[in-house]
């Protein structure tokens, strides 16, 4: 049986944050983290699509401040794959725990909503210890995915 269908206890927040389901950031909150990451950001007016194009969207947001510090949203054809896109925390002494409660979140919803999905999942290298953490493998035969950003054609 596959590690991340025998995971431990679910993974608590850190006092000072709470998980955010309903309202989704902004475009400039989403990019502001993402660069605190070292991750791409987007054109801003591009984000409200990408978001109501998601299945859904998981956001920590520090709860003095309300400023967000975690991320991930999940892409799916509803039928064979999902994707969790953007799994980002801000860099600092939370950050392993935050993504940790991000990833393992988004898998409880997965299982439950789409059992026997493949699954992809876009991240920084700054989450790799969370993902393991959670079940995921390195592939030992050193296979990556590959990506490629689509420009608009030039006039």
């Amino acid at each position: 049986m596959l590690p991340f269908f025998q995971q431990s206890s679910t993974p608590q927040l850190p006092t000072g944050y709470r998980l955010e389901t309903v309202e989704p950031p902004s475009a400039a909150a989403i990019n502001q983290l993402l660069a605190s990451c070292q991750e791409s950001t987007h054109a801003e007016d591009l984000w409200p699509q990408a978001l109501a194009r998601s299945l859904w969207h998981l956001s920590i947001l520090e709860e003095s401040s309300g400023e967000l510090v975690g991320f991930v949203r999940a892409t799916s054809d509803l039928a064979l794959n999902a994707n969790l896109w953007n799994l980002s925390a801000r860099p600092g002494p939370d950050q392993g725990v935050l993504l940790t409660v991000l990833v393992h979140r988004a898998l409880h919803i997965l299982r439950r909503d789409l059992p026997g999905c493949s699954l992809s999942v876009s991240a920084s290298s700054m989450a790799i210890e969370s993902l393991q953490s959670c079940g995921f493998v390195i592939d030992p035969s050193g296979i990556r995915a590959m990506g490629l950003r689509l420009q608009s054609p030039q006039t």
